[in-house]
């Protein structure tokens, strides 16, 4: 009797390790089946940013000319949402970045909802105004809620432009040169016969980044992961970068074409291998390419 008991308790304690089996290998299959589609769905994020903006952008048109007297704030705003559109147009922003953008967006476009409801309520209002002082008094509630309202959107859309306010690189090319006395550089795949290592990128057009003069941080590291040209290191908050060069420019909000030269370190031949170059605005990583000497 207990030999029968105990098979039984071992056929059950076993059926119940089958069950259990069998349902992580379908949840893992789940899931992997879940991540493989939200990657595919990421990439189609951008064109539904740009959606979101414009149809934002028409909001605030249609409630700018629907006001008799021009409100300066929603004019304000309606003109940072074209610079985010411009912007988005000329970014290069990774997958993953572009996803917590268009979350920001999500969040504000509900916020924005909210403002222009709030805004078509109170051009109503405001033709009985006349009415009365006490009704007078009460618009006048209404107008101050209304405006603080709109002091915190526009906080909210500012925070999103600042992080939408840095250069950005795009066409980013390093290459061995040959450099002649008449200031003439010839490229070259030859490690031994490489004077210096030529970097070119093209500064895309921010609407949102002021016109003046600029800079961009430049990194070449070569086979051996050394740091070339001047291998000195700037701090921003808690991250350390180790930079080549600072490229200096003036920015005058339009494209713009930009060549370094890094020399080698000491009279040494460049190393044979490949090179990664990296550009950076402050602490933020923009662009990355890599080329190979022979």
């Amino acid at each position: 009797m207990e030999n029968s008991k105990s098979n039984t308790g071992l056929k059950v304690a076993l059926g119940i390790a089958i069950v259990l089996f069998l349902g992580t290998g379908f949840y893992t299959m789940n899931l992997y089946s879940n991540s493989k589609k939200t990657e595919n769905d990421l990439t189609e994020q951008k064109q539904l940013v740009m959606n979101d903006l414009n149809a934002m952008a028409k909001q605030y048109d249609e409630a700018i000319s629907e006001n008799e007297v021009a409100n300066n704030d929603l004019i304000e705003a309606r003109g940072r949402i074209q610079g985010l559109i411009d912007s988005l147009k000329m970014s290069e922003t990774n997958v993953k970045s572009l996803w917590r953008y268009k979350q920001k967006y999500a969040s504000l476009q509900k916020e924005m909802d909210a403002l222009l409801a709030q805004n078509d309520s109170l051009r109503v209002e405001n033709s009985y105004l006349a009415t009365s002082l006490d009704s007078t008094r009460v618009r006048l509630e209404e107008r101050t809620i209304f405006t603080d309202s709109l002091l915190v959107q526009n906080s909210a859309l500012a925070e999103v432009v600042e992080n939408a306010s840095i250069l950005n690189t795009v066409d980013l090319k390093g290459s061995g040169v040959i450099e002649r006395t008449s200031g003439k550089v010839i490229p070259t795949e030859r490690a031994r016969r490489a004077d210096k290592i030529r970097v070119c990128f093209t500064v895309s057009k921010n609407a949102l980044v002021q016109a003046g003069d600029q800079e961009l941080y430049v990194q070449v590291i070569d086979p051996k992961n050394n740091t070339l040209g001047l291998n000195e290191q700037v701090s921003f908050e808690d991250k350390t970068l180790n930079y080549s060069i600072i490229s200096k420019f003036n920015y005058e909000n339009a494209n713009l074409n930009v060549c370094e030269f890094i020399a080698q370190n000491g009279d040494n031949d460049f190393e044979k291998g490949r090179y990664i170059v990296n550009v950076f605005n402050e602490k933020d990583l923009v662009s990355t390419s890599e080329f190979t000497l022979k």
